[in-house]
């Protein structure tokens, strides 16, 4: 299979897409036609890993790592996603739970496979690869922890300084000596705008052999995919219904994951995407061009992007507004909604949930009677709530236990370097100009 860019570029293969990231034109890697399936095709398959070897075969077709699919992918799941009914009123939805990877985040799936593909397309190349990944949170501890200690592949992770908890900075900051980690001064999208302009800067890119590890790569995508195809699945089988899904949303990554499963074939229903302040998505369906503008910060953090990179594949894909508004709705969700929410939960169902995750159930509660007695709803929990401690845990008046994945993240020292969001300055900090910053 070939991967065109969503800016006109020539095709090119898997593995090319994987390793560059991102197209020379500057555009995205989209699978050049999209395969398509029946429930039928999937008659035999009974686990996550069974159904993610089915749904991912066709994009393998001709790549070097054909033969290897199987290993990548038990690399990737290993660690279960689980699903937890919910009783809300008198209707029941299911909280599709994705953050009981090594980081407790759901950008384990993408990054963990990402890492497995690289690291055995890396042991034919001579020159190092060094994977570059702007973070407003998970992303970056996610990708660190995935290449961390592999050999011949650096890892340069650059979040926006002072806009993260204390226990997530720690969560970028504390890998090993393959990992350099940048405190931006700025925002998420400054971090995102930086990657992409040094990813087009051809010398610079020829020094380094420059990649991606954001959902820019093709390779974080797909991954996502199988989740929403395995869950979908699921319940077609038990109820013979196709479910909606509720989905947090910033960079459009998972929500993006889910709506591909879908044009593919699989019983998904409406995908509804929960937004924060930050309306840019919300704003575009409604009529208004897509501008991208400056992030707000909000108690999600994560979701905290004025420019939503996906949306280009988005637009590929379906066309203008008028076509994505019959594909997907939206909901914004405000900082007051998310703290009702987180409250109202824990009260309901005596366990906590994260920033992120109060956004779809919050979204959940937003639908008329009618749409949400219209489908069964899987509202998908995106991050661990302990991960946001200092926002959950006055909300619910109770602590929230570490996992153990993240007990063991936080006995390692960190460190990390600041620099200013231009270009220099990250030539600087690549080649050691700049003193490190211990203890973050």
């Amino acid at each position: 299979m070939n991967f065109v860019s969503t800016r006109g570029a020539s095709a090119v293969t898997f593995d090319d897409a994987l390793l560059n990231g991102i197209a020379a034109d500057g555009g995205l890697f989209f699978p050049e036609v999209l395969p398509q399936f029946h429930t039928d095709d999937f008659a035999d398959a009974d686990s996550m890993l069974d159904i993610a070897k089915i749904l991912l075969t066709p994009f393998f077709a001709g790549s070097q790592l054909a033969d290897e699919l199987d290993s990548i992918l038990r690399e990737t799941f290993n660690f279960p996603i689980l699903m937890t009914p919910l009783l809300i009123g008198t209707r029941k939805a299911t909280l599709l739970e994705l953050f009981h990877g090594p980081t407790a985040a759901f950008k384990d799936v993408g990054a963990r496979f990402l890492a497995a593909c690289i690291c055995r397309l890396e042991q034919r190349m001579e020159m190092p690869l060094t994977i570059l990944v702007a973070t407003s949170g998970d992303t970056g501890g996610a990708v660190a922890a995935a290449f961390d200690e592999q050999p011949g592949i650096r890892v340069v992770v650059l979040f926006p300084d002072g806009r993260i908890s204390e226990r997530q900075a720690h969560q970028l900051t504390c890998w090993s000596d393959n990992v350099l980690s940048l405190a931006v001064r700025g925002s998420f999208d400054d971090c995102q705008t930086l990657v992409k302009s040094i990813m087009a800067e051809a010398s610079l890119c020829e020094q380094y052999r420059f990649s991606s590890a954001n959902s820019i790569n093709i390779g974080r995508l797909l991954p996502q995919c199988t989740y929403y195809a395995a869950t979908s699945l699921e319940h077609w089988r038990e109820t013979g219904r196709p479910p909606g899904f509720i989905i947090p949303t910033g960079n459009l990554g998972n929500a993006l994951a889910c709506l591909l499963v879908r044009e593919m074939g699989l019983p998904v229903g409406e995908v509804v995407l929960a937004t924060n302040a930050n309306r840019i998505i919300t704003d575009y369906l409604a009529g208004s061009k897509w501008l991208p503008r400056d992030s707000i910060s909000t108690l999600a953090s994560a979701m905290d992007v004025g420019n939503p990179s996906n949306m280009e594949r988005l637009i590929h894909l379906f066309g203008n507004p008028a076509v994505l508004n019959e594909k997907i709705r939206v909901c914004t969700v405000s900082d007051e909604n998310i703290e009702q929410q987180i409250r109202k939960n824990y009260s309901a169902f005596g366990f906590a949930i994260c920033p992120h995750t109060a956004t779809a159930s919050y979204a959940y509660e937003q639908l008329s009677t009618a749409i949400r007695e219209s489908q069964d709803w899987i509202i998908v929990a995106t991050a661990h709530p302990a991960k946001f401690e200092l926002i959950v845990e006055p909300l619910i008046g109770d602590e929230i236990p570490l996992p153990v994945s993240l007990q063991r993240i936080q006995s390692k020292s960190s460190r990390s370097v600041s620099i200013n969001a231009d270009m220099g300055s990250f030539e600087k900090a690549l080649n050691g100009q700049f003193y490190l910053n211990d203890g973050v």
